[in-house]
């Protein structure tokens, strides 16, 4: 299954703090991209947020990857279980949903 999750750090959390677990974080983050299960990242300017397209078999296998992060408890996440749409321009013409 796709998901896509909005993460943002909580406003009251320090930039020393953040700054502190960058390098786990992005560790964590390639292990998860490598495995498959982080798709895709995007940062919104001017925020300390991200979107990402993630997958995973279940929703708890989800959880388990995110709660993986070294700066999952400063975060809030929304997480869009996400269906594929037959005008898809990714799917080949006539394909399959």
């Amino acid at each position: 299954m796709d998901f896509l999750v909005h993460m943002e750090v909580h406003a009251d959390v320090s930039a020393e703090t953040v700054h502190g677990l960058t390098a786990d974080e992005a560790r964590r983050a390639r292990e998860l991209a490598d495995e498959g299960v982080m798709l895709r990242l995007w940062r919104v300017p001017g925020r300390r947020a991200n979107w990402g397209i993630w997958s995973a078999e279940t929703a708890d296998e989800l959880h388990a990857a995110l709660a993986s992060l070294p700066l999952f408890p400063f975060m809030t996440m929304t997480v869009h279980l996400l269906a594929r749409h037959p005008n898809d321009p990714g799917l080949p013409l006539g394909g399959e949903v």
